[in-house]
């Protein structure tokens, strides 16, 4: 064997051997967003956390969304395309939402800007409503509608920080 084949198998080796660890990395980040201690739910820095009735049972990434669909619409105030995740998919990773009645309430928060909506499941669940998030220039979610009580800049819950569903 040549010099030449020798140090081209060892840089296909090293290629080979990186792929494998990035692949692995992105791996382990996109389930480590949420572990269990016994039967305690620990979330990962940055995680949003979703709560149902009072108790946490989840948490999500922006960036462990990627799986889902996006989809846009263009908002009435500005013209501006707003394009993310559904919140009813994004529910869907993480709950039951089968098993959700239409009266069921959705609370979306931002403790950063003191700010919080509540919509019923039937609202959420309705494609029509476009209820969704979108990412923000700062990297964050903001919740988005067409309902009339989120269709304009100043009604959307920017900052997203927590999830609370109460099916009682």
């Amino acid at each position: 064997m040549t010099q030449k084949s020798r140090i081209l198998i060892a840089v296909g080796l090293i290629v080979l051997i990186v792929s494998l660890v990035l692949g692995l990395e992105v791996l382990r980040r996109q389930r480590s967003v949420l572990t269990r201690a016994g039967d305690e739910v620990v979330l990962q820095p940055g995680s949003i956390p979703i709560y149902v009735d009072g108790s946490l049972a989840a948490g999500f990434t922006p960036e462990g969304l990627g799986e889902l669909e996006t989809v846009s619409f263009v908002d009435d105030e500005d013209g501006k395309t707003q394009e993310g995740w559904m919140l009813r998919d994004v529910l869907g990773l993480y709950l039951n939402t089968a098993a959700l009645d239409s009266d069921a309430s959705i609370m979306v928060s931002s403790s950063s800007r003191e700010k919080s909506v509540t919509l019923t499941w039937a609202e959420v669940d309705d494609p029509v409503n476009w209820v969704m998030f979108d990412v923000s220039g700062r990297g964050t979610l903001k919740l988005v509608s067409v309902l009339e009580r989120l269709d304009v800049r100043d009604e959307w819950v920017q900052d997203v920080d927590k999830i609370g569903v109460v099916t009682r």
